[in-house]
């Protein structure tokens, strides 16, 4: 019925491409950008034209880099124990592997990626910019310099930069026009790695597919909306970026705005990108501008403290790795959120996303207006509870209805039960990072699944007053380790007289 679908059904393996990893002995590339590629050549989305070549500042030979990348994969694998790796899929992807010693910042380094696409036998590369953030506008600018995103008819240059896409609205507008001075928008890949997740696409097919969904995606039976992202790992290694960056900045205006703008953008009139990203950054850009009171007031920021989780004692943020003993950084928040539109005037969307909470649960919960309870006045069901529709992301990719229904017995008692279905128990679920839809997308150049500079602006002007609110006053609420945020996260919705999901 899509375009997705049409594509998925009918794919071929992706046309010959240097592809350059930027910070090459990075976790990104390791862990999830490589592994997806090896399971792409494993599906037969990568053909032999594909070269792979990892830049960075350390020395390296070209089967020093393959074989340290091959020894990592392999050992995370057997780590998991539910796969391993095939010598013959791996052979035929390293062949393809080499490695370019460099700095960023040095115009040479750019001087040997031009020898390397020159010695590809095709024109078209794609630059892979897996990086601290600090450096996307100096090598986009180099990548302009030396001319390396210069297209012809015959082959593309394309630029993929990872979150976060600024760190407020002017440094997000500033990084957006840097990056428009040397490339054009179709060829800039700004990738959010939810997007790429399974459940996550298949909010629009199923909104767009299936008419029982868009007789009641409104405001006239819609309640409210609520986003949770719940993460029960700490901040792990990344103490000094967190410290910079903080919960706000790193998952709301982009990881839960896109979920956001999946579940409330209108209809595209197709399923291209223009049209995709076009809807959602319209919904993205009605975000009722909140004034710094009244962000104050819609939002909560909390910072874990010392806790629990299954029994393993764990330490606060502020006992964390590089990270002030004094932080007021947030590692929770919570944000209520009004969508000025003709469908959803009215219809509060709550999001939450924190680290250290009870359970790892990504997920979107729509909640249904309560049905008329007359008729059951004279019974003990003295008020019908809501009924959800529930959208899991992670980590049991699914869908289910929580609806009503009637006890067996002689009075008249009811329960919730659910409707729906796990990925897993329909279809079979190929070992994913994630980014395997991504990455093949950008190689074939479709951006549906990728977010345009006004998307980003918008979600950053949306995000602005919070943080204007929270410069003025910058005080964190603690929550123990284990625990669903600080209690006014829970007061967000109580006030409303709604409550959170329970979570897990």
């Amino acid at each position: 019925m899509t375009h997705a679908i049409r594509r998925k059904s009918k794919a071929e393996p992706a046309p010959p491409t240097t592809l350059f990893l930027f910070g090459a002995h990075g976790d990104l590339v390791k862990r999830l950008l490589v592994p997806a590629l090896y399971n792409l050549k494993r599906n037969g989305l990568l053909g032999d034209g594909l070269r792979i070549i990892g830049v960075d500042h350390n020395a390296i030979s070209d089967e020093g880099f393959a074989q340290k990348l091959e020894e990592f994969i392999r050992n995370e694998m057997a780590g998991k124990g539910d796969h391993t790796l095939d010598p013959a899929v791996w052979s035929r992807l390293a062949k393809g592997i080499s490695y370019v010693q460099g700095d960023f910042l040095d115009d040479s380094t750019y001087q040997a990626l031009a020898a390397k696409i020159a010695d590809s036998g095709t024109g078209n590369a794609v630059f892979y910019l897996a990086t601290a953030p600090r450096f996307f506008s100096e090598v986009a600018r180099r990548l302009g310099s030396a001319g390396l995103l210069e297209e012809t008819p015959e082959a593309f240059r394309r630029v993929v930069i990872e979150k976060p896409f600024g760190s407020d609205l002017h440094t997000a507008e500033a990084l957006n026009a840097c990056l428009l001075k040397v490339m054009t928008e179709k060829q800039i890949y700004r990738i959010d790695h939810y997007l790429g997740k399974e459940t996550v696409q298949n909010i629009l097919v199923s909104r767009f597919s299936n008419s029982l969904f868009e007789a009641f995606w409104n405001n006239h039976y819609i309640d409210h909306v609520q986003i949770t992202a719940a993460e029960t790992v700490g901040v792990e290694t990344r103490g000094s970026f967190y410290e910079h960056t903080g919960a706000l900045r790193d998952m709301v205006p982009n990881h839960l705005f896109q979920l956001l703008a999946m579940v409330a953008m209108e209809p595209p009139a197709a399923f291209g990108a223009d049209a995709v990203r076009g809807e959602k950054a319209k919904v993205v850009g009605a975000i009722r501008p909140w004034t710094v009171e009244e962000a104050r007031a819609n939002s909560v920021r909390g910072q874990y403290a010392a806790g629990e989780i299954d029994g393993n004692a764990l330490p606060g943020y502020r006992e964390e790795n590089n990270v002030a003993p004094d932080s007021n950084t947030e590692t929770y928040v919570a944000l209520k959120v009004m969508i000025d539109n003709w469908r959803w005037v009215g219809v509060p969307f709550y999001l939450r996303t924190g680290k250290r909470m009870s359970v790892r649960d990504t997920e979107i919960v729509i909640c249904f207006k309560p049905a008329p309870y007359a008729q059951f006045r004279d019974t003990e069901v003295d008020e019908l509870q809501p009924t959800y529709l529930r959208i899991q992301i992670q980590p049991n990719e699914g869908m289910w209805f929580d609806l009503l229904a009637k006890r067996p017995g002689q009075a008249l008692k009811m329960d919730n039960i659910e409707l729906g279905f796990a990925y897993k128990d329909f279809f079979e679920m190929q070992p994913s990072t994630g980014y395997e839809t991504l990455i093949y997308d950008c190689l074939t150049g479709d951006q549906t699944l990728f977010q345009r500079a006004d998307n980003i602006e918008n979600g950053w002007r949306a995000v602005q007053p919070f943080l204007d609110a929270w410069q003025q006053d910058s005080t964190v609420q603690q929550y123990a380790a284990g625990e669903n945020g600080p209690k006014a996260g829970e007061e967000l919705l109580t006030r409303d007289c709604r409550v959170w999901h329970r979570l897990g």
